[in-house]
């Protein structure tokens, strides 16, 4: 454990920060997983509306510095393509 007064608060806020994080990958984990359920179910209509909703927590993920914009843009175009593959 760090000794001083500021070390110790970035160690707090460090780790208020990994759980915060922790719990919103946590959250687009269990999205993408539903959406991915619906693909192989072949429910295009609920994963459409899964998609949507993927691709909002990937886009807020992205201005919240949880994922990187690239790592961000290649998850929703790998998505879209499974999608896109369904619906042919």
């Amino acid at each position: 454990m760090a000794k001083g007064k500021t070390p110790a608060k970035r160690a707090r806020q460090a780790e208020a920060n990994r759980l915060r994080n922790k719990a919103y990958k946590s959250r687009l984990k269990s999205a993408v997983k539903d959406y991915e359920g619906n693909v192989n179910q072949e429910n295009i209509e609920a994963a459409r509306e899964s998609l949507l909703q993927v691709t909002s927590l990937l886009d807020k993920s992205i201005s919240k510095g949880i994922l990187h914009k690239n790592t961000a843009a290649r998850k929703k175009s790998a998505l879209t393509k499974k999608l896109n593959s369904l619906s042919k």
